[in-house]
């Protein structure tokens, strides 16, 4: 790793500043002021492929915190920041990646942190990788941004300006979290979903490409964000809640992604190390004094159970995913929402290669339950699913009913 003297002394060995990073110095600083790079003596081959250990390739401009200039140039916790504005970077950076393709021939790639790294990289970054694997015959390769954002102007820059092909759906995550654990009105996502003409791409990547989830590790669970929220909910609406949310993850526009674990009933104390809980029998004593949904297990159990609510419940949300390609493909457009706990509808249309398909979720984010009619819906229309039963044209508290339009 690159040092430091004024951080690590001459040799590099050294640790002189208090605290654990090196103050970021940004591109205003005097010449006379900026840091000295080093790489300590036996380390100056260590890097492989070779142009990686060109110093002056390198930003060197101490460590970022995560805010204007140093957001994007300065080092990652310590992590050496190449200068991604250089041509040789980028060039080297994509022939890394195209080799991993050609080698392993993945389905494609998560890239982590993209917002920290200048948007003219990814410019011809994201193309290059697409048209390698194209090449290579590797059928519908995706590649995918973490940006932690809960803006669509923001996410979507990476899409039409990155020219990346989705990013992980922060604001859905964010809406879903509004209405089902802190009870906001249904309009929310409304007042997301009209913002999905952001994320046109010119290859035609577009909203319903996004990679939509619950929760992770950066922020938690959803069901910590239920059990931590100000609704002191018991146990049992928590199981409603959790169920509710991921609903509205697999049958809304974009790509849903189970948090590992989620399907085990895990809950966790936060984000970060405190949301990795073991699937195998856990020593982690943070982690086995959960309480975890629907099962009478902890983490100190080996948590693989085919037979879990969450896990069953997923695999039939899974089901009527893949047996309607409306709810995968469709166009989605808002037939109803509201400004309290209650109804939100979206309708799905496919009309493509495989012929014309349109179905209504309905979903109710209130304990009781709901009429169709304010949605538009006749009561007779044809039910396909629904989350719980009830009477003819009506939806459970806090459930969903799928419809068949056609």
């Amino acid at each position: 790793m690159i040092k430091y003297e004024q951080c690590h002394g001459k040799d590099g060995l050294g640790w002189l500043v208090e605290g654990d990073r090196c103050q970021f110095k940004d591109s205003n600083t005097p010449e006379n002021e900026r840091y000295k790079p080093l790489i300590p003596k036996g380390e100056e081959a260590i890097k492989v492929p070779a142009w990686l250990n060109d110093i002056d390739l390198y930003n060197n401009q101490g460590d970022s915190h995560w805010s204007g200039e140093s957001s994007i140039k300065g080092d990652f916790a310590g992590l050496d920041d190449v200068d991604t504005t250089q041509q040789k970077v980028v060039d080297g950076m994509i022939d890394i990646y195209k080799n991993l393709i050609t080698e392993f021939k993945p389905d494609g790639f998560r890239i982590d942190t993209v917002k920290h790294v200048d948007m003219s990289f990814w410019e011809q970054f994201s193309p290059a990788l697409m048209d390698h694997a194209a090449s290579l015959g590797i059928n519908n390769f995706m590649m995918y941004g973490e940006a932690y954002s809960f803006e669509p102007e923001l996410l979507s820059t990476f899409l039409t300006e990155g020219k990346m092909p989705s990013v992980l759906d922060f604001a859905l995550q964010g809406s879903i979290e509004a209405v089902v654990v802190n009870q906001k009105g249904t309009s929310e996502l409304t007042k997301l979903f009209a913002k999905d003409h952001l994320y046109k791409h010119e290859d035609g990547f577009n909203a319903n490409h996004l990679v939509s989830f619950t929760g992770n590790h950066d922020m938690g669970r959803i069901a910590y964000r239920l059990k931590s929220s100000d609704f002191n909910y018991s146990e049992s609406e928590m199981v409603e809640r959790t169920l509710l949310a991921h609903a509205l993850m697999y049958f809304s526009r974009g790509v849903p992604v189970i948090y590992y674990g989620d399907e085990q009933g895990f809950v966790g104390d936060g984000g970060d190390q405190d949301s990795r809980q073991n699937m195998m029998p856990s020593f982690v004593k943070t982690y086995n004094d959960d309480d975890l949904l629907a099962t009478d297990k902890t983490t100190a159990d080996d948590n693989f159970d085919t037979s879990h609510l969450f896990y069953q419940r997923f695999a039939e949300y899974a089901e009527l995913y893949q047996a309607y390609i409306a709810l995968r493909q469709g166009e989605q457009s808002i037939l109803f929402s509201q400004d309290e706990p209650g109804l939100f509808a979206i309708k799905r249309a496919y009309q493509g290669e495989q012929g014309k398909q349109n179905l209504a979720v309905i979903f109710n984010t209130s304990t009781k339950s709901q009429s169709i009619k304010p949605t538009g819906m006749s009561e007779n229309a044809k039910l396909i699913y629904q989350s719980a039963e009830g009477e003819k044209g009506q939806v459970a508290g806090l459930g969903f009913s799928v419809y068949q339009l056609d």
